[in-house]
C-alpha cells in the first residue's frame, strides 16, 4: 500500500535525523540556562559604583556567556538548514508522486482510498491539526522566551486546519505520522534518565525568592488568619483548639451578661410597680 510507504519512509527520514533534534534539546536547554545568568551579568553592568577591577571581572564573564550564548545560538540555527530542507524536500516530492504516480489514486486505505485528492470529511486535516497541536503543548520547552515562541507555534498549528483543507491525502499520511513522531520522541527525550543517558542538561528551577513567596490563609471558626508560607508552618492542631475554646468562652461569658441584664430589667420592672401602688 502507498499509504504504509509513506509512514514507513517518514519514520525512516525522522529516525535518521534524531541526532540533530538531540544536539537541538542540548543547546534549548543551554540556553534556558545561561538566560538567568546573562540577565545577572546585565544588571552588574548597570551598577556604576562598582570598582575598576569588578567591572573587568563582569565584561570577562559577559564576554564569556556571549561565547557560549552565541555558540549554542549558531548550532541551534544549525537544524534550518539541514532538517528544514529534507522534509521540503519530502514534501515536494510527494506533491509530484500524486501528479504522475497512478498507484496513488488507489494506495490508500479506508475513507481516504484516492490519495491524490482532499479528504471530504476533513478527518485528516482534523488529524494533522490535532497532533500538531499536541506536539506544541507536551514537548515544546516554556519559559521567558519560550513562551513567546510557543504561542505562536499554537497560532501556527490554529491555522493548520483552514489553510491545509484541500492538500491531497497523500501529504497528510505524511504530516500526521511526521507529528506523532515528534510528540512520541519529544515525550520519551523529556525523561530525567534520558537526559542523563544522551548528557542534555537538565534545567533545575530557581529557589522561590522569600519576597514572592506565596501566602496562605488559615480559617478557624469565625476568624481568619493571613500569614506567609513560613509562619503558616508552625500553626498545630493546639493552637487551633485554644482559639475555638477562647471563642467559645466568650460567647458563654456574653451569654451570661445578657442573662445578668434580664434579670437587672425583671427587677426594675417590679420595683416600679410597688412604688406605683
Amino acid at each position: 500500500m502507498v499509504w504504509a510507504s509513506i509512514v514507513i519512509a517518514t519514520v525512516a527520514i525522522r529516525t535518521l535525523l534524531a541526532p540533530i533534534t538531540i544536539n537541538q534539546h542540548k543547546v534549548a536547554s543551554k540556553l534556558t540556562i545561561l538566560g538567568p545568568e546573562l540577565e545577572q551579568i546585565q544588571q552588574k553592568m548597570q551598577d556604576k559604583s562598582m570598582s575598576p577591577m569588578a567591572v573587568a571581572e563582569v565584561e570577562a564573564q559577559k564576554k564569556r556567556v556571549y561565547m557560549e550564548y552565541s555558540a549554542a545560538m549558531y548550532t541551534q540555527l544549525t537544524r534550518l538548514f539541514i532538517q528544514a530542507p529534507v522534509f521540503v524536500s519530502f514534501f515536494l516530492a510527494i506533491e509530484k508522486m500524486v501528479e504522475k504516480v497512478p498507484s496513488f489514486q488507489t494506495g490508500g486505505a479506508s475513507w481516504f482510498i484516492d490519495l491524490t485528492t482532499a479528504d471530504a470529511f476533513y478527518i485528516l486535516p482534523l488529524l494533522a491539526a490535532i497532533s500538531c497541536w499536541i506536539t506544541i503543548e507536551f514537548t515544546m520547552q516554556e519559559g521567558k522566551r519560550g513562551g513567546v515562541w510557543k504561542n505562536i507555534a499554537r497560532g501556527g498549528a490554529a491555522l493548520t486546519l483552514p489553510l491545509t483543507a484541500s492538500f491531497p491525502n497523500a501529504l497528510f499520511c505524511y504530516w500526521i505520522t511526521s507529528n506523532l513522531f515528534s510528540f512520541l520522541f519529544g515525550l520519551t527525550i523529556k525523561k530525567p534518565s534520558v537526559k542523563k543517558f544522551l548528557n542534555i542538561p537538565i534545567i533545575v528551577p530557581p529557589p522561590p525568592s522569600p519576597a514572592t513567596q506565596s501566602k496562605r490563609t488559615i480559617t478557624t471558626a469565625n476568624h481568619s488568619v493571613t500569614c506567609s508560607s513560613l509562619p503558616c508552618q508552625k500553626t498545630t492542631s493546639e493552637e487551633q483548639k485554644s482559639t475555638t475554646q477562647r471563642l467559645s468562652s466568650s460567647l458563654l461569658l456574653n451569654h451570661r451578661i445578657n442573662n445578668l441584664e434580664k434579670q437587672l430589667k425583671g427587677r426594675n420592672k417590679i420595683k416600679r410597680k410597688k412604688s406605683c401602688r
